[in-house]
């Protein structure tokens, strides 16, 4: 009985800390948080805006003011 508690013991004392490397104070933080969520945002706003631009070279001038919504040719659900 002894030995299977010293045995715990042991197996709970060498399981406690810190696994793997270190992390550097500059990586953790709200700052640095905010800091990727602006890096982010600003890459997925020029990506917006390369696609709209792309979009708008893509488009034909004469299906312009043609996209206008019709009711279906056959409505549900009315006598």
């Amino acid at each position: 009985m002894k030995s299977l508690v010293v045995l715990s013991v042991a197996g709970l004392l060498t399981s406690c800390g810190v696994v793997g490397a270190p992390v550097p104070p500059e990586s953790v933080g709200v700052v640095v948080t905010i800091e990727q969520q602006k890096k982010r945002d600003a890459l997925e706003a020029r990506q917006r805006e390369a696609a709209a631009a792309a979009e708008a070279e893509e488009s034909d001038q004469t299906l312009e003011g043609q996209d206008v919504n019709l009711p279906p040719l056959r409505p549900v659900g009315t006598r």
